[in-house]
């Protein structure tokens, strides 16, 4: 009888295969960047991305709500209220600039720049 390897192995197996195939982390998965909502800012206030990768914004605001949103002609996302310690995931699939705001402290300002 076959027993099913535990996840961890079949990652560590796949990772294995992966390398000697030549190919790199990004290779495998997009990447993931991380900005926090701390003191009524995003933190970094400017990013740079691949088309296709994702920004994980987090409310680390203490008590604070955010709601974070973008708006253009090519690209809209609303994430509705974000109570503290929430995510939200943004996979931005077009190119060009982008401001992700709050609509609770208009001053709240994230430039995303997607190559």
């Amino acid at each position: 009888m076959t027993r099913p390897c535990p996840p961890a192995a079949g990652l560590l197996v796949l990772t294995l295969l992966a390398g000697a195939a030549g190919l790199s982390p990004a290779a495998r998965a997009d990447a993931v960047y991380h900005i926090s909502q701390i003191g009524r800012a995003f933190s970094p206030d400017t990013l740079e991305i691949k088309r296709g990768e994702t920004v994980r914004i987090v409310n680390d605001d203490g008590e604070l709500i955010h709601h974070a949103y973008v708006k253009s002609e090519s690209f809209n996302f609303d994430s509705g209220e974000q109570d503290p310690g929430d995510h939200i995931d943004i996979r931005f699939t077009v190119p060009g600039v982008f401001v992700v705001r709050c609509d609770i402290h208009p001053k709240m300002h994230l430039t995303v720049t997607v190559r």
